[in-house]
């Protein structure tokens, strides 16, 4: 095995020498500079050669691999509605259905002006659909391992003719325990194949599993080991574990974030956070292993769309959870796995946006906390959650002194007070007057 850099710093995509059709694609995608691990990955896949590369989510790897794989394609691409001239050619492997998917959007937007076939299988949903689309050939197939097998059982896919092979997030598939089923598959490959192995992280494992069907790999690292992406300000606060939900409510606020990733150990623990949250009145909703596919789908397209605020995420989605511009991650309860706090952090500062990590650290997780330290290599600083704004003073204007109301001289001396209050020119109703006597000649008494 052996180590490279990039062949020749490419500064645009048409450095790197790929299809006009792929390029028209990039650039209606809003692509301009190729990322480090697209510089470094894209001219040895181009020249044929099996790669180990490791680099940080959120960097472009996916573009890393599909743009040379579909260039090397252009030659077979056709419009034909033969099966037969629509065999798969490349084989991409990815742990969870949500990268799976994530993956799959990315080919079909690359190879848009292409006729290249490609689509994704997973498990989870009725396998029909998905018979009827391999049995009409497909050059790019995207696949988790168990349904791959299961199709390749049902004889609905061929793998005889692959040329490329994509195991992608290799480190997250053996964690998940799926090293006897890549070992059958590969068994149903053709042994000359171009070979491509991407991970966020790496390990004795994943070294080893490279040296058993990777042929002279090189090896590609475009970041430092282990590290978590720097473009992510991460933060840590110790909370109580019962007073975690106000804190998480308390920093979504004062941060005014518009949407968030909320990480928990547990599927319990998501379900229970979500509840918690939904009654609180906020938009909530919960991904995880023991969903249905279709509520999994619903959810995570509903984060997309801004419709929730807040999506409560085990370990198993922190891989294939892609949105363009997420804010934040938080780690409500920190990973037995400090690999999984790299990817989970992973999902905000993608493509050169920043992005923010917080961690609600209990006084039970201190010792997790020193080992996602050791792993990442630096200290996360403990700070106080974040405070309202002290009240802005309101200056009150000084009483202006009113003064009484003059009156005119002549009312002065004519208001002499009187019984009752009357003035004396006051005039009198004729009511209360006593009554005027006359003569007996109707004239005035005598």
């Amino acid at each position: 095995m052996t180590h490279s850099s990039a062949l020749e710093a490419a500064n645009t995509f048409e450095e790197l020498n790929l299809a006009p059709e792929l390029l028209s694609a990039v650039a209606e995608m809003g692509y301009v500079t190729p990322t480090p691990i697209q510089r470094e990955a894209i001219p040895l896949v181009l020249a044929g050669r099996d790669l180990l590369a490791q680099a940080q989510t959120g960097t472009g790897k996916t573009a890393a691999f599909t743009l040379p794989l579909l260039h090397k394609m252009c030659p077979h691409a056709n419009t034909s509605t033969s099966p037969a001239r629509h065999p798969v050619r490349a084989l991409v492997l990815a742990p969870t259905r949500e990268l799976a998917i994530q993956v799959y959007d990315n080919v079909a937007a690359y190879a848009k002006n292409l006729p290249l076939r490609s689509t994704v299988v997973f498990g989870g949903v009725n396998m029909k659909e998905q018979e009827a689309i391999l049995r009409a050939g497909v050059e790019v197939l995207v696949a988790t391992p168990g349904r791959l097998l299961d199709h390749a059982g049902n004889k609905t896919t061929l793998l005889n003719q692959v040329q490329f092979l994509v195991l992608d997030e290799a480190d997250r598939m053996l964690d998940m325990g799926f090293l006897p089923d890549l070992k059958r598959i590969l068994d149903l490959l053709p042994a000359k194949r171009q070979t491509l192995l991407f991970s966020a992280t790496f390990n004795d494992e994943i070294t080893r599993l490279a040296n058993s069907f990777l042929r002279d790999p090189l090896k590609v690292e475009v970041a430092r080991k282990n590290t978590a992406t720097e473009l992510v300000e991460q933060v840590a606060h110790k909370v109580a574990e019962d007073d975690k939900i106000d804190a998480l409510l308390r920093v979504v606020k004062l941060r005014e974030l518009s949407q968030a990733l909320v990480f928990t150990r547990t599927k319990i623990a998501a379900d229970k956070l979500c509840r918690r949250l939904q009654k609180r009145g906020v938009e909530a909703a919960a991904i995880h292993g023991d969903k249905a596919q279709v509520d999994r789908l619903l959810a995570l397209e509903g984060f997309k769309q801004g419709k929730i605020k807040l999506l409560v995420a085990t370990d198993i989605a922190a891989r294939g959870i892609d949105i363009v511009e997420l804010p934040c991650v938080f780690n409500y309860e920190l990973p037995y796995s400090p690999e999984d706090y790299v990817h989970r952090i992973g999902r905000t500062g993608r493509a050169g946006a920043s992005g923010l990590a917080v961690s609600l650290v209990s006084p039970e997780e201190d010792k997790l906390l020193a080992g996602v330290e050791r792993f990442i290599n630096r200290k996360l600083e403990i700070t106080p959650l974040p405070s309202p704004p002290a009240p802005v003073p309101v200056a009150v204007p000084a009483p202006v002194p009113v003064p009484p109301l003059a009156r005119p001289e002549a009312d002065k001396v004519d208001a002499v007070p009187v019984a009752r209050g009357r003035r004396a020119k006051e005039p009198v109703c004729a009511l209360f007057l006593p009554p005027v006597r006359t003569g007996p000649d109707g004239g005035a008494p005598e």
